[in-house]
Order: structure tokens, then C-alpha cells, then sequence
């Protein structure tokens, strides 16, 4: 036992000799600058010398150079303004369907919870299964738009913070709310009570609504500045919050997301229906393009009077922005937009005259739907038709002015307040036509029912026209102001018919079933028309209301001094806003497709062959033994 504790010792003394050995070696031969001579003896030659003098003069420029604040910076290639532009159109358009949907959803979702049809229901959680991912991309878009404007326009972005900087932390705590709302609405489906999830989406459809109405605030006041002094310093963050064009973006955007927000879903269910194959699933795809559709034009038609709201409180905060957006740069684009929302009515009109065809009974009104036809056609040719033309000179002499002698009456505000309103009664009546198809009502007072709602027809129809023909013959501002009773004789009418029609038809007797799934496929893709419309016509119209400012950041406080101060051309605008729509239905398939897949199988790995097959002439393993 000694001898082996001896060795163990020697033979850790001999290993420590050795490191210690090792190490000596190594730092005897550690490498060592060569000898010089003294700088004083070192003779350097002029180029040294003024290398080392300019190197010191930079180095002495770089330590003194002051702090200078960089108002803008370029992003490459196609610019700050198109890559902000870019940003924030896709952000607006996602997060108008994340705000959208869950207010039919929660609709739709009441109404099976007080009827107790589980079709609702399902419905309801179809719709929402869109959000998840598209949630997602809203903040990504979100997050992108304000990175770019920090990097890209700092001095501007610092000025709105410093405006707006009490609004951020009720924002950020409002975000977080609607992230707490959305999953656990979803995720939570069938896990609570009825009551209690319900109460998640009022939640999360109240937490949406905050949002919106704070960042309305930002964008608003870039266009109508208010609460600051007139050298832009703040005076009060409220006043800025609700100035002039405030409160009419909020309705007319609540308005507009919810249209959009239903014509996508409308456009899911038929991208849905096109794949399906039962007709169980058919039936049910067509179903649900019918209730997103419902809920897009039921938005749709009081959305022109929410923009001729906008459109006043313009005019009312500054002439001049509202001539340069009906009689000025912006005019020819209001063409492009009474096109866009012609062919929106038209639509609207042909899915639901092809709807018809899945109900029994309703041959009867399938008669009347080509007066209805004309009607629709010549308010969209009306309302389409500008006050002046791109002519030639030898056009101009033949006319006699840049204005057509005859068509140019149809180019003023009287005949298109005229068309439009002619239009919303058009396509109310078709809807009212297909919810009578194949009912019968039983009421005794039927005959007298129907008389009195074609006699209220008759009568807006009257008002409209009569004020629409006399505003030819008075003074502008007379004018203007009969564009309120036209109005509200259209929305008098859409809501006293309605009444009636819901106590004419109450225990009304089916004449025939609604064949849900057997329509015509082309009505599949008026559904996805009426989407991509929808979504160009948001575009534009953002275009708008941001291209007003011309050459401002805020109009009247800060100028835009940048190389992209200048008003984007139609042509270019249109280019822009067309990639931006492309871009997002690119998403808004994939959104789609990720949606899909809950309803498929989980993927299993295909079982093995029992037997193996054998080649001629050759024995199986094991078939000697």
C-alpha cells in the first residue's frame, strides 16, 4: 500500500515538472518586436507626414461635429412615401377585417343564441377562425408602418408625438385588451356559458372600436389640425383628439369595415364553396356567402351618406381642401370611384336576382327584375358621367366649351345625389323582392301593407327627383342643403318598408324552400368581385383623404420638404393602390388556407404492406430453415 501512494506521488511530481518545463520553454521564445531606432532618429518622408496630418484633422472634425436632428431619410429604390404608402394601406385593410368581423360574428352569434339554431352558432366561429392569423399580420403591418415612419420622417413623427404622447399608453393597454379578448373569444368556444361568451365578444368588439377611434385621432389631425397655436405648438391634446374630421372618419370607417369585413368573408365562404365536394357543403358555403353578403350591403348602402358627411366637415374646416377634392386634383379620381361603386350596386343587384333561382316560388318577381336592370344602369351611367371631358381642340370647337352641351347636366352634384339615392331604393327593392320569394302572407291587412310601402317608394322616389331636378335652378349653397331631405326620405323608406315587411310576413306560409348550394357558380365569383372592388375602393378613397394634403404633413403647420413633396399623379396612385390590393389577397389566401386546415384530419403514416413481394427465382430469407 505504501509503495502504490510513493509511485502516485512521484508520478505526480514528475507531471507538474513537466507543465512547468513546457511553460518556460514557451515564454522564452514569445515573440518580440524587432529593435527600432528612436522616433527622433526616424527621418518620415512628406507623403507619411500628410497622410498622418490628414488623419488627425478627421479625427479632430469627427470628435468637434455637433448633434444635427436628420429630418428625413430615403428608403431605396422606390422611396419613403411608396414604402410608408405600401405599409400603412395593408395595415388599414387588415386591420378593418379584424375589426369587422367580430361585429357580425357576435351578431350572428346572438341571433343563434336567441333562436337556439346551432347553424349560428357555427357560423359565427367560422367567421372568427379568419382572425387568428390575420390579427397577426395587423400588427406586423402595424409595427412595420411605425418603424418606417421613425426611420424615414423623424422630425415629423417626433411633432405628432409630442402632440399625442397621452394617447399612447391608453393605445398599448387597449392593444393588449384585444389580444386577451380575441383568443379567448375564440379558443374559448363552447368552453363558457353563452352569456359569458358573448360578453368576451362585446369586449373585444368595444377594445377594437378604442383603437380605431385613437388612431382616427393621428391621421384626422394631419388633415384638420386642431388645439395647437399657429406656430403649431399644443394647446390642448383633446382638442386635437376630436377636431374637425374626427368624429366623421369614425362613422364612416365603422361603416365601411364592416361592408368590407363582410364582402371577404363573403368572398371566403365562395373560395370555400368552389372547392367543395358534398353538397352538404355546398349548402353550407352558400349559406354563408349569402349572411356575408347580407351584412356587406346592409353596411353598404347608408356608406355614401356617412362620405357626404366627411365630405361637409371638409368643407367646413377649409374651402379650399374641399375644391380640391370634388373640383380639383382629386375630381377625375371621383369618377374612377362612381364606376367602382356602380359596379358595386350591380353586383350586389346580380347575386341577389341569381339567388332567386335557389328559391322556389319566386318566378313571380323574376319579372320584374328587368325594369329593375334598366333602372340600375342608367343611375350607374348618371352618376358616371363627369362635367367635363378630355377632348381635343377640335372636339372643344365642336362642342362648343371642354363641357358637352347635353351631358354635362348630368355632371353636378343635383343629377349624382339623384342617382345614387335612386340606386340605394333599386337595390333595397331587390332584396325586399328576394325576402319575399316563395312566402305568401297571411295577414288581412296584406293587400293594404303592400299598397302602403309601394306608395312610400313612390314617394321618396318623388322627393328625390323633384329636389334633384330644382337644385338646377338655385344657388349652391340652396343646393347642397337638399341632399338631407333626399337623404332622409331613402333612409325613412328603407327603414318604415322593413318595419313593415317584418309584420307582413311574420307567419307568412312557404310556398317554397330555399335550395341552399344550388345556384349558379358565377355567383361564387360576383362574391369575390364585390371583395376586390370593395378593397380598391378603400384604397382610392385613403389616397384621398391623405392626398388633400398635398405638400403638408399637417396642413397649414408642417411642411413637407422632402423629394416626395409633390401630389402622386392618378395613374401613379392607382398603380400603387393596385399592387397594395394584389399584395393583400395574397395574404388574405393564405389567411384562407391556414383557416382550412382545422377542419382536416391529422396527418397519420400510411401502414406497411403485410407482405412483401417476392422476385422469380430467388428464395425468401429464412425459407432454407
Amino acid at each position: 500500500m505504501m509503495k502504490k501512494g510513493l509511485a502516485a506521488f512521484l508520478a505526480a511530481l514528475l507531471g507538474f515538472a513537466v507543465i512547468v518545463g513546457i511553460a518556460t520553454f514557451l515564454l522564452r521564445r514569445e515573440y518580440h518586436a524587432p529593435y527600432r531606432a528612436p522616433a527622433a532618429v526616424t527621418q518620415e518622408t512628406p507623403r507619411a507626414q500628410g497622410i498622418a496630418d490628414e488623419k488627425a484633422e478627421v479625427e479632430k472634425r469627427d470628435k468637434e461635429k455637433p448633434y444635427q436632428e436628420v429630418e428625413y431619410r430615403q428608403f431605396p429604390k422606390i422611396g419613403s412615401r411608396v414604402a410608408v404608402w405600401i405599409a400603412a394601406q395593408l395595415h388599414l385593410l387588415f386591420a378593418a377585417f379584424v375589426l369587422a368581423v367580430p361585429l357580425f360574428a357576435l351578431a350572428i352569434e346572438f341571433i343563434g343564441y336567441r333562436t337556439k339554431d346551432r347553424r349560428y352558432d357555427r357560423l359565427a366561429h367560422e367567421f372568427t377562425k379568419l382572425l387568428s392569423v390575420s390579427f397577426s399580420l395587423t400588427a406586423t403591418f402595424g409595427a412595420m408602418l411605425t418603424f418606417g415612419l421613425i426611420i424615414l420622417y423623424p422630425k415629423f413623427i417626433t411633432y405628432l408625438v409630442s402632440v399625442f404622447s397621452p394617447t399612447f399608453l391608453p393605445y398599448v393597454g387597449l392593444f393588449f385588451f384585444e389580444a386577451f379578448f380575441l383568443y379567448t373569444y375564440y379558443y374559448g368556444w363552447g368552453k363558457f356559458s353563452p352569456r359569458v361568451h358573448l360578453a368576451l365578444g362585446l369586449g373585444l368588439n368595444v377594445v377594437g372600436t378604442g383603437i380605431m377611434l385613437i388612431a382616427n385621432a393621428w391621421l384626422t389631425f394631419m388633415t384638420s389640425p386642431a388645439g395647437i397655436s399657429e406656430k403649431g405648438a399644443l394647446i390642448s391634446t383633446w382638442d386635437a383628439v376630436r377636431n374637425y374630421t374626427w368624429m366623421p372618419i369614425n362613422v364612416h370607417r365603422i361603416i365601411a369595415n364592416v361592408a368590407f369585413g363582410g364582402s371577404v368573408a363573403a368572398a371566403y365562404a365562395a373560395f370555400k364553396f368552389l372547392g367543395a365536394k358534398t353538397d352538404e357543403e355546398r349548402a353550407h358555403y352558400d349559406w354563408m356567402g349569402y349572411i356575408g353578403n347580407f351584412v356587406a350591403i346592409c353596411a353598404f348602402l347608408p356608406l355614401p351618406f356617412a362620405g357626404y358627411y366627411l365630405a361637409k366637415e371638409i368643407y367646413a374646416y377649409s374651402q379650399t381642401l374641399g375644391l380640391t377634392m370634388m373640383g380639383g386634383a382629386f375630381s377625375w379620381l371621383f369618377i374612377i370611384q362612381a364606376v367602382l361603386i356602380g359596379n358595386l350596386f350591380l353586383a350586389a343587384n346580380y347575386y341577389l336576382w341569381l339567388g332567386m333561382g335557389r328559391i322556389s316560388g319566386a318566378e313571380q318577381f323574376q319579372k320584374y327584375i328587368k325594369y329593375l336592370l334598366i333602372l340600375v344602369a342608367t343611375c350607374f351611367a348618371v352618376w358616371a358621367t363627369p362635367r367635363s371631358i378630355i377632348s381635343t381642340v377640335s372636339e372643344v370647337r365642336a362642342m362648343g366649351g371642354s363641357a358637352h352641351p347635353a351631358l354635362q347636366f348630368l355632371g353636378v352634384m343635383s343629377a349624382k345625389n339623384t342617382a345614387v339615392n335612386i340606386l340605394i331604393l333599386t337595390t333595397f327593392l331587390s332584396f325586399l323582392l328576394y325576402r319575399r320569394s316563395g312566402k305568401t302572407p297571411t295577414v288581412s291587412w296584406a293587400k293594404a301593407g303592400n299598397r302602403a310601402q309601394l306608395a312610400i317608394f313612390l314617394v321618396a322616389a318623388t322627393i328625390v327627383i323633384s329636389l334633384g331636378i330644382l337644385g338646377y335652378f338655385v344657388e349652391a349653397r340652396v343646393r347642397i342643403g337638399f341632399s338631407i331631405p333626399q337623404v332622409l326620405s331613402v333612409l325613412f323608406t328603407m327603414v318604415s318598408v322593413t318595419v313593415i315587411d317584418v309584420f307582413l310576413y311574420r307567419n307568412a306560409t312557404k310556398t317554397g324552400e330555399v335550395r341552399w348550394g344550388q345556384i349558379a357558380p358565377i355567383s361564387q365569383y360576383v362574391l369575390i368581385f364585390i371583395a376586390v372592388t370593395f378593397t380598391w375602393l378603400m384604397g382610392l378613397m385613403g389616397y384621398v383623404r391623405s392626398g388633400l394634403r398635398q405638400h403638408w404633413h399637417v396642413y397649414g403647420v408642417i411642411r413637407d420638404t422632402s423629394v416626395d413633396a409633390f401630389t402622386p399623379t392618378l395613374g401613379f396612385a392607382t398603380r400603387i393602390v393596385s399592387v397594395c390590393v394584389l399584395l393583400f389577397f395574397l395574404l388574405i389566401s393564405f389567411v384562407f388556407w391556414l383557416a382550412s386546415l382545422t377542419g382536416k384530419k391529422d396527418w397519420e403514416p400510411r401502414p406497411e404492406k403485410a407482405a412483401e413481394t417476392e422476385r422469380p427465382g430467388l428464395e425468401p430469407v429464412g425459407a432454407a430453415e
